[in-house]
């Protein structure tokens, strides 16, 4: 009886002991993580901390203590430990962190261990060409135009397999939108990689559905939606646009449109300072004037309602169309039509 007795206390002892000890290591955690400095103090100080790639977990903790964002390093190497044991394949990553000397050391710890890096935005366009992103990308200060351009001429079929195979360069297929990338980290080969991901997972998908209704490929399919994207200005006249080019493809005719010739000088017309004979008529794969079918590549990246419109265009009996100034475009039937349109729109200028 004594020996049960006694065999019952030390049974009884031992959630005790356990219980003291985790408070003990838990009182010695929160003093070892604890911010260095007032609340109101810590609250302010707003610290960017960068881990490049490959940096060890223990060099990670050094660092943090040494700019007196976390209170122990071997504090870190504890928890550390428990973040690998919990999920052995995860770890941290590299990047820039916003970190704050207020944070615990365990909220440090999962933003870097999940990658909650500060970000940056960017936006393309719609409509934008590779020349016209370069140079934004530079003015940024984010890299050389002549970085981003090596870059989209790398044709990587290797990830990306549904790239046309007979293409020299990215244009038409750099999604236009909205990105976010990590502060720091960001390179011509990543903004790439990111806006033809967005291509795969908005465009593809949107001509995979629908390539049983038309005759184009994909190269066609981007390439005349790049040319309505760069003439329509009212989104009610995209469909209309593309039932013109494509009508006029299919009798042979040329395209006759404006904006190839302009990707082909590097130029842009303005109202006052329109195309000239000479220009329409240089010669340039791109001249649409003078070549028929449609140019070599794609000439912008086009949003997805230009894609739409090339996909499905609008069933029309008309074969030309003139562009007014204020957005809108007139629809001729014949060339007659087309050359009073024309001269009507010339003569309005004149007079406004």
């Amino acid at each position: 009886m004594q020996k049960l007795f006694k065999w019952r206390i030390i049974w009884a002892l031992i959630p005790l002991t356990i219980g003291i000890g985790a408070w003990s290591s838990w009182n010695w955690w929160q003093r070892s993580s604890a911010p260095s400095q007032p609340l109101e103090t810590a609250n302010a100080t707003q610290v960017q901390f960068r881990v490049p790639p490959g940096t060890a977990s223990q060099q990670i903790g050094k660092q943090l203590e040494a700019e007196g964002l976390i209170r122990s390093s071997q504090a870190w190497n504890l928890w550390a430990k428990w973040l690998h044991w919990r999920n052995p394949n995860g770890g941290f990553q590299a990047g820039t962190y916003q970190i704050s000397p207020s944070q615990s050391l365990e909220e440090v710890a999962n933003k870097i261990w999940h990658g909650q890096v500060v970000q940056q935005s960017f936006t393309i366009p719609e409509g934008w060409s590779l020349r016209q992103m370069a140079a934004y990308f530079e003015q940024q200060g984010y890299f050389p135009a002549s970085e981003f351009l090596n870059a989209a001429s790398q044709i990587k079929r290797d990830r990306f397999s549904w790239l046309p195979a007979d293409i020299p360069h990215l244009e038409g297929y750099l999604y236009p939108d909205t990105y976010k990338i990590g502060i720091g980290s960001i390179t011509p080969t990543q903004v790439v990689n990111q806006m033809l991901q967005r291509f795969e997972q908005v465009a593809l998908p949107l001509y995979e559905q629908g390539k049983d209704r038309t005759d184009f490929d994909l190269k066609q399919w981007v390439t005349l939606a790049s040319i309505v994207e760069k003439e329509a200005v009212i989104p009610e006249e995209r469909s209309q646009i593309a039932g013109v080019f494509v009508k006029r493809l299919q009798k042979g005719y040329t395209l006759g449109s404006d904006p190839t010739v302009e990707y082909a000088l590097n130029l842009r017309q303005t109202a006052d300072q329109p195309l000239t004979y000479a220009q329409v008529n240089t010669p340039s794969p791109y001249n649409t004037y003078r070549n028929p079918g449609l140019p070599p590549t794609p000439i912008a990246s086009p949003g997805i309602a230009s894609l739409k419109a090339a996909l499905d265009p609008e069933s029309t009996p008309y074969l030309y169309f003139v562009a007014r100034y204020d957005g809108s475009h007139v629809f001729s039937r014949t060339l007659a039509e087309h050359n009073a349109a024309q001269a009507a729109i010339r003569k309005q200028r004149q007079k406004g």
